[in-house]
């Protein structure tokens, strides 16, 4: 019986050898070019003013603003206007106007929420910060324009229909009131980004809205709760608005009242940049 052969020693594979591509290397003939809050500004743009939403709000409101206003301003003499700015009828639109910026405001966020668009945009502009810094921005610029408009449009349409009667200035009152009504918005932005639920939100907003002005009928009831009572009507939406609009110019003109909504607000965003850090998509 013959023995079989050993195994024959492999040998080991040659290392291959590569070899630089011929000619220079490839670029893309896309630019490539860094991101910044100027392109997020653009897409946001682009999202608020191509929803359905945006035009139905910013109209209900206008409509509101000026349509109420022009019908009180018909109703009312020259007298009427003695001692008193011709923005005043737009007062009486922005009670209900308002509603409309809380809701647009609302929108604006929590609508990627719920479609699931905010996954995009995130993936996008992975920066959360400069998303919502651009949400902001786009927003209030908006709002704020839009007030100014309807607002000083009242005004001239008033102006018109009184002309002389007034010496009172009222070009303060468009921009203090449009400034108002749009932190509200910003305010209604910044709780819809905590919430992340348009329905909460919004019961939410409205509730800041309504129960101060509500709430202290009840609470004056007491003696002991007169005084809180007393200053929540102080600081409630409808009367901050009626000082804005120098309907009650003995207790100011609606600075005090400005400067507590601003400083809510500022609150307000702390809070949305701080839980849009920390929690997940």
């Amino acid at each position: 019986m013959s023995t079989p052969p050993p195994p024959m020693p492999q040998q080991a594979a040659a290392a291959p050898t590569w070899q630089a591509a011929p000619g220079t290397s490839y670029s893309s003939p896309i630019p490539v070019t860094r991101t910044h809050l100027g392109h997020a500004l653009t897409s946001e743009w682009t999202k608020i003013k191509s929803v359905r939403s945006t035009l139905w709000t910013l109209g209900i409101f206008l409509l509101l603003v000026v349509g109420i206003g022009f019908l009180v301003a018909a109703q009312t003499q020259d007298a009427d206007f003695s001692d008193v700015p011709y923005t005043i009828p737009a007062f009486f639109g922005l009670i209900l106007g308002q509603i409309c910026l809380i809701t647009l405001g609302v929108l604006v966020v929590s609508s990627e929420y719920g479609t699931g668009m905010i996954r995009t945009t995130f993936t996008a502009s992975p920066q959360r910060h400069r998303v919502l810094t651009a949400k902001l921005i786009i927003f209030f610029a908006v709002a704020f324009a839009v007030s100014v408009f309807s607002i000083g449009l009242v005004g001239l349409m008033t102006s018109a229909l009184h002309s002389g009667s007034s010496n009172v200035s009222w070009g303060g009152t468009v921009v203090k009131g449009a400034l108002y009504v749009s932190l509200l918005g910003v305010l209604s932005l910044a709780v819809g980004s905590m919430l992340r639920h348009s329905a909460g939100a919004i019961t939410t907003m409205l509730g800041v809205v309504l129960v101060p002005a509500i709430l202290p009928a009840f609470l004056m009831i007491s003696q002991s709760m007169r005084t809180i009572g007393e200053k929540m009507q102080e600081y409630a939406a409808p009367n901050a608005l009626a000082r804005v609009f120098a309907l009650d110019n003995e207790n100011g003109g609606g600075g005090a009242q400005l400067g507590l909504l601003a400083g809510v607000t500022a609150a307000a965003i702390a809070g949305a940049y701080v839980l849009l850090e920390r929690r997940d998509v």
